[in-house]
């Protein structure tokens, strides 16, 4: 072996995915797939200066002098294993290892195996210390902090690519956004706001805006991510203006389906709440949250506290003189590397009262101007532009003026986009900057170099929310305000509803990021619609209508859909879709008025002739008899329905209505005819490329395989929509599947099947939905045949110890079975 690289070392371990359920699969082949992936790694590996430091059964351990060579090494390799059979999982660290006779001892080869622990294959994941390595920042995508086994801090995780994963194996999760830069002082704060999480389950952290709350916020949550098992969540306010969106806001965040009081529960959580000013009439709502959810805890910023009981207020104090000048210096160099600091800038900072926000902006300016230059008009425009705001704090009168001052010395290019920008609410893409805003690339790049427009790390692009309500206060003062928002609105309509024509077609993943991504866009482009053109907000109600049944976003959804009704002036087509959308979400959260709404949908579509109107109340009706227990007119309902959905040539509808014929056939013991059914569900699903109908069909396709009594069929159907469940992050079909496959081999596999049932217990009640009747069925039947193993205290201890693997650990442990 070459002599091992000391110093600053990358470590790179790699591991098969399924090399089990691969010797399956090949048969023999398997020896001359695993030579040749053995090949083509140590070829790779060696020629980018590569020590193996060991191999054990499929895995390898490599050692690079070089990070750059390390990541080129783990990238070409999985592009030259892309089209064969094996795919293969990747982990790189940096760090500096002690070199003994032995081999490498320290912590950094420990991290570096968990790394590659927690990925998938085809996955390569690295720590930030390699991440600093890579060429191109924008080819790496930031998969947030999390805690690695047997490791005590939290681990901020990158992936080479884009490519979609399921979340990675880690024992927690948390969407905390990365910092660019570390936190300047702010240790007091720092230290005092952990002390007051340490008692409090509300602390509020209010101050002027631009006076730094957020970064401190954030900073407070990274540091607590170890210490709430269930995940540390932010949850970005800037772009709610409703109260009543804040608790919905919430669930889409953590993924809760129903009550968002029902997910949380009893879950160890803490939830960051960023930019809560202009929403304090939530407060109640909060305070009955936290009431019913013991182990919740909430850090918030505003600039006024919630006064609501149990509060916990902090007020941020400028930043000290030396720590302004640090910022200011560390901002300055951004904006122009070789910038050297020199003493004006402490008058700068003094002349801005430490706020960090106007310290950033005026640091931008060091391109063009020097400190002196700075302080002078500075010094000028905060005289003239704070002596009509008297009524304002100091503070705040103190930031408005350095943003105005920012303000006044773009060109007027710059300033007419900055003024129509503030029509977006949180973050937008380039294509929609210039849609909306006729936006110029370069007049944009200016924006962001003088700081009055931030860039996110996957190319979108956002404001401070104290910018962005001044910019659109210039926005009033223009022509051109009501065409502003009126583009807005019509582009937002536009990508949802191509969006949601692709939403059950082989683009739906894309079509989900896509809604995703602009969720904060499209409420507030239904807002403005609500109040100026009903039209348009019909249109982007039944738009988003599917969208918020699959995200969970149903009480918001069903409450937006009510107001565009209420509101009337819709055409007859759009008025259609809004009440499909209000009853759909009506059905899905069992409202009193679920019923009447499906039937009020139903007569309205008879009026009008819409077929499509009428296979959609059809099969609503159906899952409302099917809820109820009445099968026999469920059955009817989904004949119908079906019939309507052929005769509409629509594809999806057909689908479903198949799968639910199915399902009732199932319910009442035709297991033939369900089976046949759901083959048909299949059929059609694949044919439309919907992987999400696809998996739900195959999942009930096992069932009716193991109601047969073919339980080697049933596990083979489990398992392939397993795999695909997990492909399409859709956790209702996991834990489905996992039940499924539990009662499967509950005779055969009787430890294994216990604790993947307990998993998937574990899994349901942490999604807050229930198990449809059929699944309910079959874990009982499980539970009835592993008591008989195990006797009812083992079979306890089994499902505990299923309760304690993560979804991810079930699946694997599922996936041998192949």
């Amino acid at each position: 072996m070459r002599e091992l690289p000391s110093g600053t070392v990358t470590f790179l371990f790699t591991d098969i995915e399924g090399s089990t359920r691969l010797l399956h699969e090949l048969g023999e082949a398997y020896a001359d797939a695993l030579a040749e992936h053995r090949r083509v790694l140590r070829e790779l590996f060696a020629r980018h200066g590569g020590v193996e430091v060991d191999t054990q059964g499929d895995a390898f351990f490599v050692a690079f002098a070089s990070g750059q060579d390390a990541l080129a090494a783990a990238a070409e390799s999985q592009a030259a294993l892309e089209r064969g059979p094996i795919r293969v999982r990747m982990g790189l660290h940096t760090g500096e290892p002690v070199v003994t006779e032995e081999g490498y001892v320290g912590i950094d080869v420990h991290r570096a195996a968990r790394i590659a622990g927690v990925a998938h294959g085809g996955q390569i994941v690295l720590s930030e210390r390699t991440r600093a390595f890579a060429d191109d920042a924008r080819a790496v995508t930031d998969l947030g902090r999390h805690r690695l086994k047997d490791l005590a801090e939290a681990e901020r995780l990158f992936q080479i690519g884009h490519e979609a994963f399921p979340p990675l194996r880690s024992l927690n999760a948390t969407n905390l956004p990365i910092q660019p830069e570390a936190l300047i002082g702010r240790e007091r704060e720092l230290g005092d706001t952990l002390a007051l999480l340490e008692t409090a389950r509300l602390v509020t952290l209010t101050g002027a805006g631009g006076s730094g709350k957020t970064r401190l916020a954030l900073q407070a949550a990274a540091e607590l991510v170890d210490h709430f098992k269930d995940g540390v969540f932010w949850v970005s306010l800037a772009a709610v203006d409703e109260p009543e969106l804040v608790l919905p806001t919430i669930a889409a965040t953590l993924g809760a389906k129903d009550e968002l009081v029902d997910f949380v529960d009893e879950k160890r959580l803490l939830l960051l709440l960023d930019n809560l000013e202009q929403v304090l009439g939530c407060a109640e709502g909060l305070a009955a949250l936290l009431g019913r959810c013991p182990n919740l805890k909430l850090l918030v910023t505003s600039r006024a506290p919630l006064r609501i009981s149990g509060e916990q207020e902090y007020e941020i104090p400028p930043l000290p003189e030396s720590e302004a000048v640090e910022l200011f210096n560390q901002r300055a160099r951004r904006a122009k590397p070789r910038f050297t600091p020199e003493p004006h800038v402490l008058d700068i900072c003094r002349r801005l009262d430490g706020l960090p926000l106007a310290l950033e902006l005026a640091a931008a300016r060091v391109r063009l101007l020097s400190p002196q230059q700075i302080l002078e008009r500075l010094g000028e425009s905060l005289t003239l532009l704070t002596s009509g705001a008297r009524d304002l704090p100091p503070r705040q009168r103190t930031l408005l003026a350095t943003i105005e001052w920012s303000y006044e010395l773009l060109d007027e290019s710059e300033k007419q986009l900055f003024g129509r920008m503030g029509v977006f609410a949180g973050s937008f893409d380039l294509e929609a900057a210039g849609a909306v805003c006729d936006a110029d690339l370069d007049v944009l790049e200016g924006l962001v170099d003088q700081s009055l427009l931030r860039r996110t790390e996957d190319d979108r692009f956002f404001m401070l929310e104290t910018i962005r309500a001044f910019a659109v206060d210039r926005l009033r003062h223009r022509a051109e305000s009501d065409q502003g928002y009126a583009r807005h609105a019509d582009y937002f309509v536009d990508l949802a509803e191509a969006a949601d024509r692709e939403l059950h077609r082989a683009a739906q993943r894309a079509s989900l990021m896509a809604f995703k991504s602009n969720v904060s866009n499209l409420r507030a482009a239904l807002s403005w619609a609500l109040r100026h053109d009903s039209e348009v907000a019909g249109r982007l109600t039944g738009a988003l209508a599917q969208f918020w049944f699959i995200h969970g976003g149903w009480s918001e959804g069903e409450g937006r859909a009510d107001a565009v009704l209420a509101a009337g002036g819709l055409s007859q087509r759009i008025h259609e879709r809004a009440l499909f959308c209000s009853a759909l979400l009506s059905v899905a959260l069992q409202r009193e008025a679920a019923q009447r709404r499906a039937e009020g949908l139903l007569r309205t579509a008879k009026e009008t002739g819409s077929i499509w109107g009428i296979g959609r109340a059809l099969m609503l009706l159906g899952w409302q008899a099917a809820l109820s227990g009445d099968h026999e007119r469920a059955n009817d309902l989904f004949g119908e329905c079906l019939v309507a959905a052929r005769a509409a040539g629509d594809g999806w509808l057909s689908s479903v209505a198949t799968h639910d014929l199915a399902d009732v056939a199932l319910n009442q013991g035709r297991y033939d005819e369900a089976q046949r059914l759901f083959e048909e569900s299949v059929e059609i699903a694949r044919s439309r490329g919907d992987d999400d109908m696809v998996a739900r069909s195959i999942a009930d396709l096992g069932q009716a395989s193991l109601r047969l009594g073919h339980e080697e069929a049933a596990i083979r159907l489990f398992l392939e929509s397993l795999r695909l469940g997990r492909e399409i992050s859709a956790p209702d079909v996991v834990i489905a599947d996992l039940t499924g496959l539990s009662a499967a081999t509950a005779d055969t596999e009787p430890s294994l099947a216990a604790r993947i049932l307990g998993a998937a217990d574990a899994a349901l009640a942490e999604i807050g939905v229930e198990r449809q009747p059929t699944e309910q069925t079959t874990r009982d039947e499980a539970i009835g045949t592993l008591l008989r193993h195990f006797g009812e205290e083992r079979l306890v201890s089994e499902l505990e110890a299923g309760a304690g693997l993560s979804t991810e650990e079930a699946v694997e442990a599922a996936l041998a079975l192949d």
